[in-house]
């Protein structure tokens, strides 16, 4: 195999029809990959992007103790703390969505009206507080609300 990656929809159709799923992973290995622990991949963020544990907690408008939690990996995070950790990382779009596949959650999805919401915030650089507000306006469920 070379260097190149092969494209997601691509390595799927092969998926579909491969007969032997040993083989097919053993003839992409490098293309397959697993997500790194979650905590450490927000501490590398953190790193990388020269901002405090605490500084992005405040931002994603999460409880100081949970917030420690998910850095420590003492917890697992919901997909909508994940969501509020991307606006604490002052995360685009594009950032999120990745950052929703290191987490294991599911993307944000533009039929839902809640993920519409906040893919606009997401967009248009809003913080966590705003998109709160948004959501609650149109009576949806604010991010961490319990359902």
């Amino acid at each position: 195999m070379s260097n190149k990656k092969i494209p997601t929809d691509v390595l799927l159709k092969r998926l579909f029809k491969t007969t032997s799923i040993d083989r097919f992973i053993h003839s992409y290995s490098e293309d397959l990959n697993n997500p790194p622990v979650f905590c450490d991949y927000i501490n590398s963020l953190c790193s990388q992007k020269d901002i405090s544990h605490e500084s992005v907690i405040k931002k994603a408008d999460i409880a100081r103790t949970y917030g420690h939690q998910l850095f420590s990996g003492t917890r697992k995070p919901t997909r909508d703390r994940v969501i509020q950790l991307a606006f604490g990382f002052e995360m685009d779009y594009e950032e999120t969505q990745k950052f929703l596949v290191v987490a294991r959650k599911s993307q944000l999805y533009p039929k839902i009206k809640r993920d519409a919401i906040i893919i606009f915030a997401l967009k248009n650089g809003y913080g966590v507080v705003d998109v709160q507000s948004a959501l609650y306006d149109l009576s949806i469920p604010i991010l961490g609300e319990e359902r």
